[in-house]
């Protein structure tokens, strides 16, 4: 859909996106404020199942108008980023630091095996149905993964903790920010962000440079819908097959820091070979190693570095992080990009600035794995885990 709109303008829908984030943040802050986690996430999914409801309508309604397609690219990116941070959250929230190590990688997999079977699904419907119906089977499936949450709170041992509001009920407006305040107290949740921010950064500069690459070389509708689809299903087969057999022992033999470092330089590494040759065949593979590395091994071992953090941090601060900065990180790398092209830059020099940047990524992956095992030794000591 990017694409569709010129790749020269993405950097206004990532924008769009992350103001939407802004606003977002402090109402859900509100929300775990004043609730129960049960009813956080049960309202929470609930509201987007609503949402995908009205956007049934306004398709059935206006069909598949530019403003509404932008509206629902901007409401997916939130949907997305919002609802797999809240479910993080509470994995985090449900398994203890040790146990995470082994079961966060096949959680995970959960994830990649809904990716790669999404698209068969609407690639089937599609051809004898209207392309609003996918909605509808999108809400089914939410409604699914809500009862699945449902499960979990009434197996979970630990109910009297998610059914009670762990906070007062006096808010103001102090509260609404709190996650960003305990951020801003904190070396380790400082740490987090920079490590988001600057994976945010060698995400879009290599989404940028895929869609540039992409919309010179590939000018038929048919042969892009080929090439992505060929790297979503090489993706999601790696991290389907590494996260149900291979990222809990490698977090435990390797431990959270080299696994943290390691996806980050390989991806130095790749920078400097598409800063020589820009071209459809390295991006390709760089996008194949730097998601599927993703899913596999830096996404389980990010949020595990939560495990160890308070109830605030994990529901508030992670939040904030997962949404607000991320997102915001895409949209000034967005913008810094566009000026770059603008200025005269190309593909390949862009691609040598930001080696720099994968390195000082893989540095700070290093560090947090270090901070990591020092917070769970820490807690394990005072027998809180």
């Amino acid at each position: 859909m990017g694409i569709v709109n010129g790749a020269i303008n993405m950097q206004w829908l990532f924008t769009g996106t992350f103001v939407t984030m802004l606003c977002i943040v402090p109402i859900f802050s509100l929300l775990v404020s004043r609730n129960s986690i049960k009813r956080v996430l049960l309202f929470s999914y609930s509201f987007f199942i609503g949402n995908i409801l009205l956007f049934y309508l306004f398709f059935e309604v206006f069909g598949i108008s530019r403003v509404v397609a932008i509206s629902f690219f901007i409401w997916l990116s939130v949907f997305n980023l919002f609802v797999v941070s809240l479910f993080w959250s509470f994995m985090a929230d449900v398994f203890s630091s040790k146990s995470s190590k082994r079961f966060f990688g096949i959680i995970a997999s959960g994830g990649s095996l809904g990716a790669l079977t999404g698209p068969v699904i609407a690639n089937n419907l599609s051809s004898k149905f209207p392309i609003s119906i996918l909605l509808l089977v999108a809400a089914f499936f939410l409604i699914a993964a809500l009862l699945c949450i449902l499960g979990i709170l009434k197996l979970s041992d630990k109910k009297q903790h998610f059914n009670k509001v762990i906070q007062t009920n006096t808010v103001n407006v102090k509260r609404l920010f709190e996650g960003v305040q305990n951020i801003m107290k904190s070396p380790y949740l400082l740490g987090i962000v920079a490590f988001v921010l600057l994976y945010t950064s060698i995400s879009t500069v290599l989404y940028f440079e895929q869609a540039h690459i992409v919309e010179e070389v590939l000018t038929k509708s048919t042969e892009r819908i080929r090439y992505f689809s060929s790297i979503d299903f090489r993706v999601n087969a790696i991290a389907i097959i590494g996260q149900l057999f291979f990222t809990g022992s490698i977090i435990k033999k390797s431990g959270l820091s080299i696994v943290l470092a390691s996806i980050p330089f390989i991806m130095g590494v790749g920078l400097i070979v598409l800063g020589l040759n820009p071209s459809l065949s390295i991006i390709a593979m760089l996008m194949v190693v730097h998601r599927a590395g993703n899913f596999m091994l830096l996404r389980p071992s990010k949020e595990i570095l939560f495990t160890v953090s308070s109830f605030e941090d994990k529901y508030k601060a992670k939040n904030f992080i997962d949404t607000a900065i991320y997102r915001g990180g895409d949209a000034l790398v967005g913008w810094f990009f566009a000026g770059l092209v603008a200025l005269g830059w190309g593909l390949g020099a862009i691609a040598f600035l930001a080696i720099p940047i994968s390195f000082l990524w893989s540095f700070i992956g290093y560090r947090l794995g270090k901070q990591q095992l020092k917070k769970e030794n820490l807690l394990t000591l005072n027998n809180k885990i």
